[in-house]
């Protein structure tokens, strides 16, 4: 076991952090923060961390780099104060879309990320379900790519669906749609989608029958939702009895709030890995919110103690 351990928080997502501590039956590090007039951040941490295996929480979701920037200074600062081990936990890991030049001239991001994360000081990294997961190739340092998928299928176990069938929104979502399929024992279907740019996506047409069904579409992240809409409408015409959407990261962007309330879609089905304001999601009573802050906690707990994570997913998810 390593050094006595600490979990600190970013203000990325508190709500995340304070639950997480709440399941690992601690409290926040304490932190003070201090942002001078020209917008630079100082971070002090208020305790003693020499020798401590520390755990920053700080997703790297809007504004991406003003908390992106965040977790590299607190790193910074935790390793400079003789920290044992850091972890950075990432429940959004931002610029995972950016993972590949799909044409010239382009950075790739991700790898530009994981390469800061890790100059930065942090010994591994703990995140959900990335966008690609070939990201953790990216890192010089173990990273263990969580999947939140326990916890939603549990929500759609207890909803004893019939006659249900998985779409994939689009033919990279596959894997995870056979997944779901597989656990809670509906068919497949995919989707043929071309994207048009990074806000609106033309969908063709749907490989396999949907007609009479319950269709659950599982995505890792609802953005712009131009994806999920589109394809709950094609779902729809081609005879489809209701659709349902479960998703891991809330983005939801720009004008995803207003697309979802309109479309023909009975329930979307997020978790907590992104904080979403009060405010909007009061407009959208259809959105349900599930907590990964178990799954995450025992993750941490683990991890302190030099157990395997990928059991999470072999055995029924529970405190140890």
């Amino acid at each position: 076991m390593t050094g006595h351990m600490r979990v600190f928080t970013g203000r990325a997502n508190q709500p995340l952090a304070r639950r997480i501590c709440e399941y690992l039956g601690t409290n926040p590090g304490a932190v003070k923060y201090t942002e001078h007039p020209d917008g630079e951040l100082l971070i002090k941490l208020e305790e003693d961390v020499r020798g401590r295996d520390i755990f920053i929480i700080q997703p790297t979701s809007s504004p991406v780099h003003e908390n992106l920037m965040e977790l590299l200074i607190f790193i910074d600062c935790a390793r400079r104060a003789s920290a044992q081990r850091i972890t950075a936990v990432i429940p959004y890991y931002g610029y995972a879309r950016q993972d590949r030049k799909d044409e010239g001239r382009v950075p790739i991001t991700a790898k530009l990320t994981a390469n800061m994360i890790a100059t930065a000081g942090a010994d591994r990294v703990l995140t959900l379900d990335l966008h690609a997961a070939q990201v953790q190739g990216f890192f010089d340092i173990p990273v263990d790519n969580l999947t939140a998928e326990p916890v939603l299928s549990r929500h759609y176990s207890r909803m004893k669906l019939q006659d249900l069938v998985l779409v994939s929104p689009d033919v990279g979502s596959t894997k995870r749609a056979r997944v779901y399929a597989q656990r809670l024992g509906g068919d497949l279907a995919v989707i043929d989608k071309r994207r048009v740019s990074g806000s609106d996506t033309a969908v063709g047409r749907i490989i396999g029958s949907v007609r009479d069904c319950t269709v659950l579409m599982i995505d890792d992240m609802i953005t712009t939702a131009a994806t999920v809409c589109n394809a709950s409408e094609l779902c729809m015409e081609q005879g489809a009895r209701r659709v349902l959407v479960g998703a891991t990261h809330a983005v939801l962007c720009g004008p995803a709030f207003e697309r979802l309330a309109e479309a023909p879609i009975d329930e979307v089905v997020v978790t907590d890995t992104v904080e979403l304001p009060p405010q909007k999601t009061q407009q959208l009573p259809k959105l349900k919110v599930l907590s990964v802050a178990e799954l995450v906690g025992e993750a941490i707990h683990r991890i302190h103690n030099d157990e395997s994570v990928s059991s999470l997913f072999t055995i029924e998810n529970g405190r140890r």
